[in-house]
């Protein structure tokens, strides 16, 4: 059988970064399974917001979260009232109002092109199948548009579960150009999202190859 690595996690500490930056040996476990919590929290409050990655950075006494998002309006609202309300939220379910001593921010950084990032395309993917979407069109016309950038320079898409409705779960598939998933050097970015639809839940799995770093 093959060994399925995270494209992401293979590369770490050569073309990619970590998401959480921070070191502390007594907390470990602890600002892990924070860090954990959050990004599911986020990623879930904040589903419409066509969120690509949360970032956290940790010092003595203060956490930085940074939200890459393709809808920033929709997270600040009017007059930063949204990003005072997410702050609030934050305190409360995942640090437990336990905060005394500790500095809390939160930036938006807006992502121009959302067609290049494997998280928002699989999310878009996620929403058409939830609206019962077929789902051939569906992959097809997110490839079509893939292709489309110069910056992409092979993508694939794949969906896994009842499609159709029908009895047994499958899988199907769609791929173009170059996917060098064995190189270090190469510039994948990847995602996995699931689309709860009537029949049960459907993995949506984007790949996209977005060239070498020679860096």
């Amino acid at each position: 059988m093959t060994h399925k690595v995270h494209p992401r996690a293979f590369r770490l500490g050569h073309t990619v970064n970590w998401k959480s930056v921070w070191f502390n040996q007594k907390k470990y476990k602890e600002y892990l399974e924070q860090d954990y919590k959050l990004r599911e929290f986020l990623m879930q409050r904040l589903k419409e917001a066509a969120v690509e990655e949360v970032k956290i950075k940790r010092s003595v006494n203060s956490i930085n979260i940074i939200i890459h998002t393709a809808r920033p309006g929709i997270i600040i609202g009017r007059g930063g009232a949204g990003i005072t309300e997410l702050k609030k939220e934050v305190i409360d379910k995942i640090f437990k109002k336990q905060i005394k001593g500790l500095n809390i921010k939160i930036d938006i950084e807006e992502i121009k092109r959302d067609e290049i990032y494997a998280r928002i395309t699989a999310q878009n993917i996620a929403e058409q199948l939830e609206r019962r979407m077929y789902f051939r069109r569906v992959i097809k016309k997110a490839m079509e548009k893939l292709v489309q950038s110069p910056k992409i320079k092979g993508a694939k898409i794949s969906i896994s579960g009842r499609l159709g409705g029908t009895e047994m779960a499958r899988t199907e598939w769609l791929k173009k150009g170059e996917m060098p998933l064995n190189t270090i050097r190469a510039d994948i970015d990847y995602a996995l999202v699931s689309a709860h639809t009537k029949y049960g839940a459907i993995g949506v799995k984007v790949w996209l190859y977005k060239g070498e770093k020679f860096d």
